[in-house]
């Protein structure tokens, strides 16, 4: 790569004594611009580096497949992305520190999807829970669990209105008695 006072500077590749390797842009000895990284375990990044850290677009796959594709603050999974694991389940939204946080989409292999609000990593604030034989639940939610007041579909279309603790039903709001 190219050097400027005994440090690399421009575009250059780096082996590390553990066998990882980046090819991209440095400034000072430090990894900065775009470049691509790839680790023993087949673990690859190619995107934007600030100051030797993932930083602005990129797209990480895990020796495992699972990939992520979206904005990266100081090597942490920060802003709009896209993560896809290697079992079929995906998550479309936002993200802060490396947890679903803001407004997503989470689809599952088996057809659930949930589009409301995240935490923490849970689902907290409003949402949509739909189960794949069409069944749903649309309300509040609280760690992760339906909580406070919600509306149920049936797949053939009926709703009922009910309050929910802690992820159980507590009463129906429409005047049926509890089932």
């Amino acid at each position: 790569g190219e050097f400027k006072n005994d440090m690399a500077n421009g575009y250059g590749e780096y082996t590390h004594i553990n066998g990882s390797r980046y090819k991209g842009e440095f400034v000072d000895d430090v990894q900065e611009g775009h470049g691509e990284e790839e680790w023993v375990d087949g673990a690859k990044y190619v995107g934007a580096y600030m100051s030797g850290m993932k930083h602005g677009y990129g797209v990480y796959v895990w020796a495992n497949g699972s990939e992520y594709k979206g904005n990266w603050e100081y090597n942490k999974i920060s802003g709009y992305g896209e993560y896809y694991w290697n079992d079929g389940r995906e998550y479309k939204g936002y993200w802060l520190e490396n947890n679903m946080e803001g407004k997503g989409i989470y689809t599952w292999a088996d057809g659930r999807r949930y589009d409301g609000d995240y935490v923490n990593d849970k689902k907290h604030g409003y949402g949509t829970y739909t189960y794949p034989d069409g069944r749903s639940y649309k309300g509040e939610w609280k760690n992760g669990k339906q909580h406070g007041e919600g509306t149920f579909k049936t797949p053939n279309g009926e709703s009922k209105r009910g309050v929910w603790q802690d992820g159980k039903r507590i009463k129906w709001l429409d005047g049926d008695e509890d089932e």
